[in-house]
């Protein structure tokens, strides 16, 4: 798989010297992904969505974070999740997949969530066809990352220890 896209995100500096919130960062997975590896691997690449979760659970430890890692097929049940992430959570890195570009129900709940959002997609969205390069999901988003395959959730892991790092400098002054 080709690792040509788009990020929108800003720079990150080393993080050994200052500690980070206890609230996990949920880490939400859409539609069809439970099949990452299977599914047209030309696309979305041959690691599954385990290997993505090993991935994000190795990345957050190194920079002092928790994760909640989760996927559903179902649109109601990510936007409980994004509501739960509200009281429980310190950010959202979300990979909505197709709802992408159907969802103002996700937009709403992500904008109602009132944190951090990295959107963030395996293909390079505006590579493809016409209906894909529209995503409701980016006007609640901080920032963006597509087709940078998984390495797009590790970047996502390090732009949010940034930003939270920040805010949290931020209310100690």
């Amino acid at each position: 798989m080709m690792l040509s896209g788009l990020i929108f995100l800003w720079r990150c500096r080393p993080r050994e010297s200052y500690p980070l919130p206890m609230k996990p960062i949920c880490i939400l997975n859409g539609p069809n992904l439970n099949l990452l590896g299977q599914r047209q691997p030309e696309i979305y690449g041959r690691e599954t969505l385990a290997d993505i979760h090993a991935r994000c659970e190795k990345r957050a430890t190194a920079l002092g974070l928790a994760i909640d890692f989760r996927q559903s097929n179902h649109e109601g049940v990510l936007i409980d999740w994004i509501q739960e992430a509200r009281a429980k959570a310190s950010a959202i890195i979300i990979n909505p997949a197709a709802f992408t570009h159907t969802s103002v129900a996700l937009l709403d709940a992500l904008t109602a969530a009132e944190l951090p959002v990295i959107e963030v997609h395996l293909s390079n969205i505006h590579k493809r066809e016409p209906f894909r390069h529209h995503s409701y999901v980016s006007r609640a988003a901080t920032g963006v990352i597509c087709g940078l395959g998984s390495k797009g959730y590790e970047l996502a892991l390090d732009a949010l220890a940034e930003r939270l790092q920040s805010i949290a400098e931020t209310r100690d002054v």
